[in-house]
């Protein structure tokens, strides 16, 4: 996407859907699991580094898609909550690429994910230069997100179920946010399901 920035982006989908009951992962949406939608918007990008957290149910899961061009990793502590999947796949992303400037995290229960989403945060974050910046939806903000090198060290001491908006909350951390108006909707429930079943329609 730039020449001159360095950015990685990781998908992380270790969780293990236990209010699902089921890998939220491989819940179809027009034809595709959920998790290749979110695989495919980034393909769109050309991103050099591309890193796949998985964990619950992670050989399920690879034999439902097509990982192609992803560096998939294990975290094999996912039960310990969301911090852990980012430190794995930030980790593996660091290791990929030297001198890395940014890294992008997504999910992979957000249907409704466009490539235009990821290209304005993008270009958000290399022209203001925040230390981040959040996708916003609501009132709420949150993934995908982008954050600059000076973020990762916080990023690595997140712990247990902190996402990465607890950042937010810190003294000196300037962010920027970019609307992403169906970002709130996810895939967490049965209900979910066939709600994206009747929009799908």
């Amino acid at each position: 996407m730039s020449e001159e920035e360095n950015i990685a982006v990781v998908v992380l989908a270790a969780g293990g859907s236990s209010r699902l009951g089921r890998p939220k992962q491989l819940v179809e949406f027009k034809g595709k699991t959920l998790l290749n939608h979110a695989l495919d918007k980034v393909d769109l990008l050309g991103f050099q580094t591309k890193i796949l957290v998985l964990g619950a149910e992670r050989e399920e899961i690879m034999d439902k898609i097509d990982s192609n061009g992803f560096k998939v990793v294990v975290n094999t502590h996912w039960e310990q909550g969301m911090a852990s999947s980012i430190k794995v796949g930030l980790e593996a992303a660091m290791a990929e690429e030297e001198g890395l400037d940014h890294v992008l995290f997504l999910v992979s229960d957000q249907p409704f994910l466009e490539r235009t989403n990821l290209i304005k945060l993008v270009h958000t974050q290399l022209t203001q230069h925040p230390k981040a910046t959040y996708s916003k939806y609501g009132d709420n903000i949150g993934v995908p997100a982008i954050f600059s090198k000076e973020a990762f060290p916080l990023l690595l001491e997140l712990e247990g179920d902190e996402g990465a908006k607890k950042l937010t909350r810190l003294e000196g951390f300037d962010f920027c946010t970019e609307t992403f108006k169906k970002g709130g909707f996810d895939v967490d429930t049965e209900e979910d399901v066939q709600l994206l079943k009747q929009i799908e329609e």
